[in-house]
């Protein structure tokens, strides 16, 4: 999933974030309400934003949804862009540079 950070706050790329779809997977529906109840917003179509009080919890359940085999790494890994400089240490076991 594209991300960036802004002013200590983490964005994913609205369209990279997983869609609820009513009788879809239920593993892809429990990752989206997952990953929206612990945003600070969540908007259909703007990026979703993170604190950073929430990376740790972040990083847990990416690893846990990337480790259910259900999911594959484009859906469970965060993509930063190399301009971004260091990835935050709580972010870098679910990160990557595009």
């Amino acid at each position: 999933m594209r991300a960036k950070i802004e002013n200590k706050i983490l964005f994913i790329h609205h369209e990279d974030v997983p869609e609820f779809k009513k009788g879809g997977s239920v593993v892809r529906n429990s990752y989206f309400w997952a990953l929206r109840s612990i945003a600070g917003k969540a908007s259909r179509y703007r990026d979703w934003e993170y604190e950073p009080e929430v990376w740790l919890a972040l990083s847990r359940m990416l690893l846990s949804f990337a480790e259910s085999g259900y999911l594959g790494l484009r859906e469970t890994l965060l993509e930063f862009p190399f301009s971004q400089g260091e990835i935050p240490s709580l972010l870098r076991d679910v990160s990557t540079f595009e």
